[in-house]
């Protein structure tokens, strides 16, 4: 007679403790609430307003605009309320480095090459600022005062 094993739920699995694994710092919120609030809004404009969306999709040269600023909207969207809650803080920061990679790399290179160093960096602050964010909260996780926290020591308790 076969036996089934009983699949433990996600929650208990040790790759889903790791990526919860989060330092106890509180002051991790103060981060995520500007990644998160930064990244949602920005997700936000590129559904509400062509320019911010489509437009500037069109103008950096990508092909199929429509489809690239409802691809990124949506992770900017999702990933920021992610971030926000503190929910799979590690999992949600990889799309967002990705994101600012590619901004970095596609509408700020130009300006270094055709308007020097410090024309780059003013332009780049704030992409510069989500992408460290981001490689901060995927390396230290959602902190104290996160889901992920409460979740972790919810199954502690257990």
């Amino acid at each position: 007679m076969l036996k089934l094993k009983v699949v433990t739920p996600i929650i208990h699995s040790v790759m889903f403790q790791k990526i919860l694994n989060t330092s106890h710092s509180k002051a991790t919120v103060l981060i995520r609430l500007m990644v998160g609030i930064v990244f949602l809004s920005e997700g936000l404009q590129k559904f509400l307003f062509t320019a911010r969306g489509v437009g500037r999709f069109e103008t950096i040269g990508f092909p199929s605009p429509e489809f690239w600023a409802s691809f990124v909207g949506t992770f900017e969207v999702l990933c920021g309320i992610l971030i926000l809650l503190g929910l799979v803080t590690r999992l949600a920061s990889l799309p967002l480095i990705t994101i600012m990679i590619v901004a970095i790399s596609s509408t700020k290179i130009p300006i270094l090459l055709d308007h020097g160093f410090w024309a780059m960096m003013h332009a780049a602050r704030t992409d510069f600022s989500m992408l460290l964010g981001s490689l901060f909260l995927l390396i230290r996780g959602g902190g104290g005062w996160s889901v992920d926290r409460f979740i972790l020591n919810k199954r502690a308790s257990v």
